[in-house]
């Protein structure tokens, strides 16, 4: 592989004085190139994100270089790149699957921005010493919807890592089918997760487990270094941090009818971040008990069972921290003292969440019940989620007609014609019961400014989300070199909020031939 400096661009040089993960020593990861691309198979640009480039300080000229082209397809170094791939275990579908790590993500190092360091890494570059037998690389497909939700994500206020771009090629990937080679280049503050810990405690490699914590919590918690609670362990400290971290990437989840697919403990982000974006999906219908995982058999990560098991994973994480927080049964309390925290943390996030969309910007104790109230009439009706809220933020948009919450009566159907045409009464067949919610919410929000509500409900609801549909026709178009639909999609999920009128289908029902896409582990 030939190196090829970059004017443009220059990764941070090492420096002892600074907190590296690759300081930690061979014990954490093993360094090592990306495999070239086969020769006769160039790459080529999917899609990029101008809007990343510019917050990370390059020039559009920079990224649609064939210099960027090549070092961010894994056929040269930028300048500066000490790449490696680390190691980390986990459990997998709630059983212990030993020793995992970066089967085919290689870090490429770290640049300095004006939001601090942050880590790029292709994923999708070739084999490491952890591809269990895997070819390291990743198929277009997923690399599609992971670049395009990464940043979609972003938009939405959720806590995620970011992709830069992703790029292709014609070279032959077995999966299921024979499909073709891509490369995602993500950047985030930190890749390392739950896993990392687990790895070395299990493995017993308490000094290297203790490293790790210190190393994540100068670089990450520092307020976690010197705590006043947990007797000053800061161990325990840095647990209810991560704890109340991930109960907020939760509730946001849960809140945007986000379904993560596939949450292992080496998909947990230790900086409570969404990552490993696989068989995910935005819910179509509220079905609460959906699986987006065609792999997941067992139900184990739908879409309402993802808070459990988000706390389950933190279980994991304390245990793994035992070690660190001293004799067993005063670290058993310490660890059950942290994760405690993620009891309140997260029921609060959810609801200051479901607030939002409702456009309430105080607080009451009712706001449980009429939220649970809305809930299940979603639920029991199917309702489109998304298409709802963004009806219902767009009625208490329009200045000059009744509000949505006021009852239409059966017998007067006339009163609809001061409507809008998209009332989120007639999404309901019970549109009695809807009605009765909608009193509700009327009077719980009454002493607020409407222009406020809806003002909130607008940025707070998407008009846009990558749902499946819209993603597998992108796919579909850019296996035959078409990237103009990754191009629109990017644009509308950069912006989710605000309208884009030549667009408007693309916020449409679903078709209903979308019901039958499958998305599994496999890419």
């Amino acid at each position: 592989m030939s190196t090829t400096p970059s004017a443009a661009f220059s990764f941070l040089s090492p420096s002892p004085a600074q907190e590296r993960f690759a300081h930690l020593g061979p014990a954490f990861y093993t360094a090592l190139q990306p495999t070239p691309l086969p020769a006769p198979y160039p790459p080529y640009w999917v899609g990029t994100s101008l809007a990343l480039a510019r917050e990370l300080g390059l020039g559009d000229a920079w990224l649609s270089s064939n210099e960027a082209l090549q070092a961010l397809s894994g056929n040269a170094l930028l300048s500066g790149s000490v790449p490696y791939a680390s190691v980390y275990s986990g459990h997998q579908f709630g059983v212990w699957a030993g020793q995992l790590g970066d089967g085919r993500a290689i870090c490429l190092g770290e640049q300095a921005t004006a939001q601090g360091r942050l880590e790029w890494q292709l994923k999708g570059a070739g084999r490491t010493p952890y591809s269990r037998g895997g070819d390291g690389r990743a198929v277009l497909r997923s690399s599609i919807r992971e670049f395009l939700c990464s940043e979609a994500m972003h938009a939405l206020g959720i806590a995620t890592t970011r992709a830069l771009c992703v790029t292709g090629s014609d070279a032959p990937i077995q999966r299921e089918t024979l499909e073709t080679a891509a490369v995602v280049t993500r950047v985030a503050p930190s890749f390392v997760r739950f896993g990392h810990f687990e790895h070395f405690a299990y493995t017993g490699q308490h000094g290297e487990l203790k490293a790790l914590a210190d190393y994540t919590i100068a670089r990450f918690y520092p307020m976690c270094a010197q705590p006043t609670a947990f007797g000053g362990n800061p161990y325990a400290a840095l647990l209810q941090a991560v704890s109340e971290r991930t109960a907020c990437m939760v509730a946001q989840w849960q809140a945007v009818g986000f379904c993560h697919g596939v949450m292992n403990t080496d998909n947990m982000s230790i900086l409570g971040l969404t990552i490993d974006y696989g068989p995910f999906q935005f819910l179509d219908a509220f079905v609460p008990s959906h699986i987006c995982n065609h792999s997941d058999t067992q139900g184990r990560y739908a879409y309402n069972r993802q808070p459990n098991i988000a706390y389950w994973n933190l279980f994991c994480l304390g245990q793994a921290l035992m070690p660190l927080l001293g004799e067993a049964n005063a670290a058993q309390e310490l660890a059950l003292s942290a994760l405690e925290s993620y009891k309140s943390a997260y029921p609060q996030a959810l609801q200051a969440a479901y607030r939002a969309k409702l456009g309430l910007v105080d607080v009451q104790e009712t706001d449980m019940a009429l939220i649970e109230g809305i809930l299940k009439l979603l639920a029991t009706e199917r309702v489109d989620y998304s298409i709802f809220w963004r009806r219902l933020s767009e009625q208490m948009a329009l200045p000059d007609t009744p509000q949505p919450s006021r009852p239409i009566s059966a017998e007067n159907p006339a009163e609809n014609t001061s409507q809008s045409a998209n009332n989120p009464r007639d999404l309901f067949l019970d549109r009695r019961a809807f009605d009765a919610w909608s009193l509700q919410y009327s009077e719980r929000s009454t002493h607020i400014q409407r222009a406020s509500v809806a003002d909130l409900m607008l940025k707070t609801n998407p008009k846009y989300l990558l749902r499946n549909h819209l993603g597998e026709k992108a796919i579909q178009a850019a296996k035959l070199k078409d990237f103009s639909e990754v191009n629109t999609l990017l644009t509308l999920l950069q912006n989710p909020f605000e309208e884009h009128p030549a667009h408007a289908s693309y916020a449409d029902f679903p078709p209903s031939w979308a019901a039958s896409i499958e998305i599994s582990c496999s890419s």
